[in-house]
């Protein structure tokens, strides 16, 4: 499947433009929103997940405000706007109830998606995230460096941005998927990195991770540095029957070690979808 060419800008009313994939699957199956990490784009988080999901599910995907080509930021960054975008997005293409499915950054935007979107929500996948991406003391640093950093963001060469693009990168082979990834990755706005960075610091959905009443699904990267799994592993002891598919992999499983995420991730999917759905919906 080429995925690249089911990418396409659409309009957001009120919102602003974004850059979007809609991967049809089989006649009446649940749809998929899949929200990918800071600093990624859907391509790097999904592109090698889109053609084994789009066999049981209708696949959208969406980049994140500020991130490859999606919105373009105004204001500050906010994971709850995130949310509310793809939100919209589902409205623009006539869908009624999704599945968010979350990797790091966009696993918190999933969980917000089920708090502004309750009615909209048929379960929730959250991959490599947390209820929590720092202690207080992280918190307190993004609310007084953000600023800061963003500022200097602003400023910083183009070199340091690339450098950290080839970092991302370092673990795809094909050098053709590769130049496809790194020309996604080049519209990428570093403020709005760093704002997302501050953001998540301060993101914590404990207090209400308890409420969540659709069936989820956690794949769990067991070797992850960034969120270690003892955060990933109390957020889904926290969720009301949420089921855990573990990976033996760090945190950039869904580029560098695909052939043990993505089956990891079917099957998060598919439970969800399966519990949430009549079974005839959801293909093999």
């Amino acid at each position: 499947m080429d995925t690249a060419s089911n990418g396409r800008r659409i309009g957001l009313p009120g919102r602003g433009a974004t850059w979007a994939y809609d991967i049809p699957g089989p006649p009446g199956a649940p749809t998929l929103v899949l929200l990918h990490g800071l600093a990624a784009t859907a391509l790097l988080n999904w592109s090698t997940s889109f053609a084994a999901l789009a066999r049981g599910f209708r696949v959208i995907a969406l980049d994140h405000r500020g991130h490859g080509r999606g919105i373009r930021r105004i204001g500050a960054f906010k994971l709850e706007d995130c949310a509310d975008d793809a939100a919209a997005l589902v409205d623009r293409l006539g869908v009624e109830r999704v599945i968010p499915v979350g990797y790091s950054m966009g696993g918190a935007v999933a969980q917000l998606f089920w708090r502004r979107q309750r009615d909209r929500t048929a379960g929730l996948v959250l991959c490599a995230t947390s209820s929590r991406f720092g202690g207080p003391r992280a918190k307190r640093a993004a609310s007084t460096l953000g600023p800061l950093l963003s500022l200097a963001a602003r400023v910083a060469p183009q070199s340091m941005w690339d450098s950290m693009g080839e970092r991302m990168l370092e673990n795809v082979q094909d050098a053709g998927r590769r130049l496809a990834l790194k020309e996604q990755l080049a519209p990428t706005e570093p403020a709005s990195v760093i704002e997302a960075a501050a953001a998540l610091a301060r993101f914590d959905s404990s207090d209400w991770l308890g409420d969540i009443d659709v069936p989820a699904g956690v794949v769990l990267t067991l070797r992850d540095e960034h969120i270690p799994a003892q955060y990933q592993q109390a957020m889904a002891a926290a969720i009301p029957g949420a089921e855990v598919h573990p990976v033996d992999a760090d945190h950039y499983a869904c580029v560098a070690k695909p052939h043990l995420f993505v089956p990891a991730l079917i099957a998060a999917c598919r439970s969800v979808a399966l519990r949430g759905v009549p079974v005839r919906a959801v293909a093999p």
